[in-house]
């Protein structure tokens, strides 16, 4: 299981004193644990994969504004928190392979309108969580409707 995993380059990171990793998986574990408690479930490694998904999106989005800011160095932390949380998500998809998905979820759901774009965003959602920038995915999609 990913949690496993998750626990166990934890409990590596504190024999090997690398802190600044320490800190990320502990900021990784308290989002799974929080997730948890709030809706008293064990998440299983597809709703892990959405927290790591939820973590490297609003990573991004503060490398975005602390560039902006002209924060260099907070913007760098955040860069090495994506790095470490990539660790556990699946290898990225390339730009052809979400192509060829969006295309093929827009041809099973029958979608021929933006009104459509629901149906086609949550067949994809499953087979692309962890995999895919679901922002770029929402855009292509939109594009492909809109046209």
């Amino acid at each position: 299981m990913l949690k496993i995993r998750i626990q166990d380059d934890m409990k590596a990171a504190m024999k090997g004193g690398d802190k600044r990793k320490l800190g990320v998986i502990r900021l990784l574990l308290a989002a799974i644990k929080q997730r948890e408690v709030d809706e008293r479930i064990e998440l299983d490694d597809e709703q892990v994969l959405a927290v790591l998904d939820k973590m490297v999106k609003q990573r991004r989005d503060s490398i975005t504004q602390y560039e902006q800011a002209g924060r260099d160095e907070l913007a760098e932390q955040e860069k090495f928190e994506i790095e470490i949380l990539q660790e556990y998500l699946p290898e990225a998809l390339s730009e052809a392979e979400i192509s060829d998905l969006v295309k093929q979820a827009i041809a099973d759901t029958g979608a021929e309108s933006m009104r459509d774009m629901g149906k086609v965003m949550g067949q994809l959602k499953p087979k692309l969580q962890g995999r895919a920038d679901m922002g770029a995915v929402s855009a292509m999609v939109k594009q492909l409707l809109g046209s």
